[in-house]
């Protein structure tokens, strides 16, 4: 079910099987999407990273990541675009830029317990009864339904990453910093940008960070440009010395020395093992008589 009106406001709600998961690859520009596995399981594969769903998790992702492979039982999916409802702009109503979307720190999933499930349930219920409405109300309750799912699945996502551990300042702080190294990354590629952005030391933010993660604002800012460059290398034709430039390196030996400490082989050898991977899958595809 889709919802759309004169000024290019779009959301839908679908339910999923083996029969129509293809539609999880019709993505957009400004498109913002979750998915909710109803089923045993599902296998997403995402920028050539697979994640294994169990029931009642919920994934979420942007216009920004390419969808490889998908393999489920039962999911609900909310696809909405930028028009209809600004994750950016409206960040004070339900805190997700920098969390649930545009976070640098990875895809984020939300796993449902028990406890929160009806909430979940009755949203979708009203999602699909505000569907079948056709009066000069119905965006805004769409609307509505829309961030209460948004503003459950933050506040699971916030108690189980450790997000608790912050006053509500500094988990502002930390989402934001996610946000600009996702906005700035293929530029900036130090801390000290960011942290000037902020209005804070590099320090601080490092502190910041250890309270609640492993993984330093340092290597958030590295394992996004690798998230990058992985995409073009694997996904287009672009020369490596091309991909360096658009990540910001003058310098290729640079670029690839980088990459090589962070993958363990160079550009060349990544997009070779690439090439390889698809063409013994295609060779499979074919022996089973499926169109590679």
């Amino acid at each position: 079910m889709r919802f759309e009106n004169d000024d290019h406001e779009k959301i839908g709600i679908h339910e999923l099987d083996a029969g129509n998961y293809q539609e999880i690859y019709d993505v957009q520009a400004t498109d913002m999407t979750f998915i909710w596995n109803v089923g045993k399981r599902m296998e997403i594969t995402v920028d050539k990273i697979t994640y294994q769903l169990a029931r009642n998790q919920i994934i979420f992702l942007t216009e920004f990541h390419q969808i490889d492979s998908v393999e489920l039982e039962a999911a609900r999916m909310v696809r909405f675009n930028q028009p209809f409802y600004c994750i950016v702009n409206h960040d004070n109503e339900v805190g997700s830029k920098g969390f649930l979307f545009f976070g640098a720190s990875g895809v984020p999933i939300v796993s449902v317990d028990e406890h929160a499930l009806r909430a979940f349930e009755v949203s979708w219920e009203m999602f699909c009864t505000e569907m079948l409405s056709s009066d000069i109300l119905q965006r805004d309750m769409l609307q509505c339904i829309l961030k209460r799912m948004l503003i459950l699945s933050a506040r699971i996502l916030r108690r189980s990453s450790n997000f608790h551990k912050l006053e509500t300042s500094q988990s502002d702080l930390v989402r934001e910093f996610n946000y600009l190294v996702e906005k700035h990354f293929a530029m900036h590629h130090d801390v000290a940008f960011y942290a000037s952005k902020l209005n804070k030391s590099p320090k601080t933010i490092s502190n910041l960070f250890s309270v609640f993660s492993s993984r330093g604002p340092q290597n958030i800012i590295h394992d996004r440009i690798m998230l990058h460059a992985r995409r073009q290398i694997g996904y287009t034709s672009l020369s490596i010395k091309e991909i360096a430039h658009e990540l910001g390196y003058d310098d290729i030996q640079t670029f690839s020395r980088f990459f090589k400490n962070k993958e363990g082989i160079s550009p060349v050898q990544y997009r070779e093992k690439i090439l390889q991977t698809a063409g013994i899958k295609g060779k499979i595809d074919n022996n089973s008589g499926i169109a590679a």
